[in-house]
């Protein structure tokens, strides 16, 4: 079976209630069961959650909620791969055994069906472990500077501060939206950001980090401008 499991703790520190707060007309999490459920490939959309209330708005939008995530998976310091790991060992007990996996991310509003199927496709076609969603920094980290405790500017990278933009290789980050995986390479704790994982590249204008309320406000404006298109 295939399947996918959208991870979901009560615990939101910086934005309360993140997963479940209103975004530009339905609750967060909504966005990513939606996609799940139009991208026409699981057998079954999991949301495992700690969180009693984020179950019933997860089911209330057309996901599962079979299991409630124990309190040693729920914590701050807890990684995807033991949360996936213990849905897919769920529905092994079940009889009923997944593979390959898809975690989405409860807070990723502009995850389409459409990427979601081209994920499974390099999954295949290339043999890898995972395939997950990448898109490119916008300026090149070559040239990153930092601030240094006396309040003054220094480089990363000193040896470029000659060099053209234009010159240096361009870099890709995790578009923090989906991850196709193997059970077998989330049951191990296989590297995701390693030679056996596929991209899937992003343009820049569908990928937002929402980790504070400005990240929120600035999600919100780049949807509705989506939309309006």
């Amino acid at each position: 079976m295939k399947l996918a499991v959208i991870p979901a703790r009560g615990g939101s520190k910086r934005i309360p209630r993140k997963n479940i707060r209103p975004f530009c007309g339905l609750p967060m999490i909504a966005w990513s069961i939606r996609a799940a459920l139009e991208s026409r490939l699981f057998d079954a959309v999991v949301v495992s959650t700690d969180d009693a209330e984020i179950a019933e708005v997860a089911k209330a939008h057309g996901a599962s909620v079979p299991f409630m995530r124990p309190p040693e998976l729920s914590d701050d310091h807890t990684g995807t791969a033991p949360v996936i790991g213990h849905a897919i060992e769920h529905f092994r007990e079940q009889g009923r055994a997944p593979d390959p996996v898809c975690c989405i991310y409860a807070t990723a509003p502009f995850v389409r069906a459409e990427d979601l199927q081209c994920g499974l496709e390099l999954l295949n076609t290339t043999g890898a472990d995972y395939a997950f969603s990448v898109t490119s920094y916008a300026f090149p980290i070559q040239r990153a500077v930092r601030l240094t405790p006396g309040g003054q500017v220094a480089m990363f990278h000193p040896e470029h501060y000659q060099t053209r933009s234009q010159d240096l290789e361009e870099a890709f980050h995790d578009a923090g939206q989906f991850y196709w995986g193997r059970a077998q390479a989330w049951l191990s704790g296989r590297p995701m950001f390693a030679s056996g994982a596929a991209p899937v590249l992003l343009p820049r204008h569908r990928v937002q980090d929402i980790d504070t309320l400005e990240d929120w406000m600035r999600a919100e404006w780049m949807f509705k401008a989506l939309q309006a298109r």
